[in-house]
């Protein structure tokens, strides 16, 4: 075996959801740069448009496509438009920061409805594609939430959490048919979805201080873990979820966030 080509996607065809942003716009200039063919999906079509001439400026090989995945029938027209489905990465998320208590069912139902339910479109549609194709790699955004919780992130979290055993449940069931499923749980990280933490420079600074290497993430610093996920080099890794997280979950600590 030649080892050098652990990380090679050449050939493959990799779908980025929420790929015009943030963690999803990183990943897709990741895997185009190792030779994929990157469907750039999201809601905002002309921002995924911009992804794609990032990619084919630096030679790659990328298509725009319209992602909802808030609407069913919009998942399953993006996915029946892709002719094979090696890859499958999954950011999309949103959150409403409030204690339980003072949660509303609008507020509960719109937080589930994208980060769960949305996300489940996706894995389903995508993982129907990958076994009728024989195989492929299911890569979907958790998070640290996912194990811990700070006041404000409850629905949030149970959300993330969510997502990690439905992962579980793809790996154990489409294993037979050649496709793994694992999660990536990211700590802090400067996105569109954390943007209004900085606003508050006492906040921000308290999150940067909580991990063992003492700052906040850039979305370039979650590529690695998702080529590893896509290629290769992570053959016989299913149904895992990978901490990139600074240290974060390893150290003890808190921090009440100001809501």
């Amino acid at each position: 075996m030649d080892f050098k080509t652990l990380f090679d996607l050449s050939g493959k065809t990799a779908l980025v959801v929420g790929a015009a942003s943030g963690i999803g716009r990183a990943s897709a200039l990741g895997l185009a740069d190792f030779g994929a063919h990157v469907i750039v999906a999201d809601l905002n079509l002309e921002g995924a448009a911009a992804v794609v001439s990032e990619i084919e400026a630096k030679g790659g090989q990328a298509t725009a496509a319209s992602a909802n995945i808030g609407d069913g029938s919009s998942v399953t027209a993006l996915i029946d438009g892709i002719p094979r489905l090696d890859v499958l990465v999954c950011t999309p998320a949103i959150n409403v920061r409030k204690r339980l208590l003072e949660y509303s069912d609008e507020e509960f139902d719109r937080v589930v409805a994208l980060n769960l339910k949305g996300n489940f479109r996706l894995l389903q549609a995508g993982g129907r594609k990958m076994v009728a194709g024989g195989g492929g790699s299911i890569i979907v955004f958790s998070s640290i939430r996912s194990q811990i919780v700070e006041p404000g992130q409850g629905v949030y979290a149970a959300t993330k959490a969510g997502v990690l055993q439905l992962v579980r449940t793809l790996a154990a069931e489409l294993a037979e048919f050649g496709v793994r499923a694992n999660a990536i749980g990211p700590g802090v990280v400067n996105t569109p979805l954390t943007a209004p933490i900085k606003q508050n420079a006492a906040w921000y600074d308290a999150y940067a201080k909580r991990s063992a290497l003492g700052r906040w993430a850039e979305p370039e610093e979650m590529v690695g873990p998702v080529i590893y996920l896509a290629s290769q080099a992570s053959s016989f890794v299913t149904g895992t979820i990978h901490f990139v997280d600074g240290g974060w979950t390893a150290i003890d600590g808190r921090f009440t966030p100001p809501l």
